[in-house]
């Protein structure tokens, strides 16, 4: 039988349970992942108890509020509050979505939060996205064309237009690609989701001239193929988005222009 050997500080130990709020008679409970790489110890998970009737209604608010007034070391991400920037992107209760669109009535008990999965974590909720980024700029995510520029704008037909619903909305928060299992196993070379979304949405624009080139780029067999349809992608974006279909869209494109 294999023995398999978990990596250093992979065991997430207890953490500490913080005192309840004095005189509070609304409470939720939250279980936090805290990690400090530099600490040399491993991952634990604290306990807080926020005051429901001194606090917005989201998972974020909780979060902002055991960071202001319990314990302000709590390390994570948020910019907007409105589910446009994606900052606060996170694993909440078991499944990847944005904690300020996240509201805490939608748990009827205590509340898990941790950091997006398998990814490196620079600090407790805060995940190291370098990667992610560096893929999103591997597909040249802006206008190329090769006629030249018009006095006003370029423009495009209301039913060019609308081919890009559904895709120019994706806010990059990396919910889908964090939990794609084919993301997980081959995040190096295989671009994701949240990518491959952003690439269909350049491919598919009537005022882009360089079809064929991004198609060559996207053309490898990591970049595209390892996507096997498995579509917890399209369940826990926030925005409610379909990553897969333009997977789906983008390999047909492949195959169309092989036969052509």
């Amino acid at each position: 039988m294999a023995e398999l050997t978990l990596p250093k500080n992979s065991r997430i130990m207890p953490g500490k349970t913080w005192s309840k709020p004095a005189g509070a008679t609304r409470l939720k409970e939250y279980r936090v992942y805290r990690y400090d790489p530099d600490s040399g110890e491993n991952p634990r998970l604290d306990t807080y108890f926020v005051d429901l009737d001194d606090c917005g209604p989201m998972v974020l608010d909780g979060l902002l509020w055991i960071k202001n007034k319990v314990d302000p070391t709590l390390t994570l991400r948020r910019s907007c509050r409105e589910g446009i920037c994606g900052s606060c992107s996170m694993n909440i209760g078991g499944a990847n979505t944005l904690a300020c669109t996240k509201g805490m009535d939608d748990f009827a008990g205590h509340i898990s939060v941790y950091p997006l999965p398998h990814m490196p974590v620079i600090k407790d909720l805060v995940p190291d996205l370098t990667t992610f980024y560096d893929q999103h700029r591997s597909i040249e995510p802006w206008l190329k064309t090769t006629t030249p520029t018009p006095e006003k704008e370029w423009l495009q037909s209301r039913d060019d237009r609308a081919k890009l619903d559904g895709l120019y909305e994706c806010i990059l928060c990396a919910c889908c690609s964090t939990s794609c299992p084919s993301y997980w196993w081959n995040g190096e070379k295989y671009l994701g989701p949240a990518v491959l979304l952003q690439a269909y949405r350049w491919l598919i624009d009537s005022r882009d001239e360089a079809t064929e080139e991004r198609l060559d780029n996207l053309e490898d067999p990591f970049k595209l193929y390892r996507c096997h349809t498995i579509m917890n992608c399209a369940k826990v974006c926030p925005k409610g988005l379909n990553p897969a279909k333009a997977i789906a869209e983008i390999k047909q494109m492949m195959v169309t222009r092989e036969f052509a």
